[in-house]
């Protein structure tokens, strides 16, 4: 089991590492693209209505364009994945929980306080009934089995605030 933890532990040092590498290297292009996108900001102030409009157009054909030549890529980048994850991890920081719960009382009553994998649960803690593990959802998302046993029950728990 040690080493299997070690493992483990050394893939996510090594997937870190290449994190933080990324971060690096990529920050001066995004620096670039922020003072690029000032400067398109200033020139668009300075462009007539209809001249506006031409370019929003453009920029959508092309961003659906350069997504369609790329989606295949993007569904399987691990990069992007985690990026997406701690987009939502972050916006679930800032949700008032009571909210949340109130959205999703409906959804319990339904299922009873009850999931199994398959099911779809748009954000809380589950804990699995075997073995009592828990786990985080931050978006809609289907849930899968636990990780720890297999397992394919679990319970909802209530939020913290």
């Amino acid at each position: 089991m040690s080493q299997q933890n070690d493992y483990f532990a050394d893939i996510y040092r090594k997937l870190n590492d290449w994190l933080v590498e990324v971060k690096v290297e990529q920050k001066p292009h995004i620096d670039e693209f922020i003072k690029q996108a000032k400067l398109y900001a200033g020139a668009a102030e300075t462009m007539s209505e209809e001249k506006l409009q031409q370019f929003t157009e453009n920029l959508k054909y092309d961003l659906h364009d350069f997504y369609q030549l790329n989606r295949r890529q993007a569904n399987n980048s691990v990069y992007l994945g985690l990026l997406n994850e701690t987009l939502w991890d972050n916006l679930a920081k800032l949700t008032d929980k009571s909210q949340v719960e109130w959205a999703e009382l409906v959804d319990d009553f339904n299922h009873d306080g009850l999931y199994k994998s398959g099911d779809f649960i748009g954000f809380g803690e589950l804990q699995c009934e075997q073995c009592d593990e828990r786990m985080s959802i931050m978006h809609f998302s289907e849930i899968g089995d636990c990780v720890h046993c297999g397992s394919t029950d679990f319970i909802r728990l209530p939020l913290n605030p």
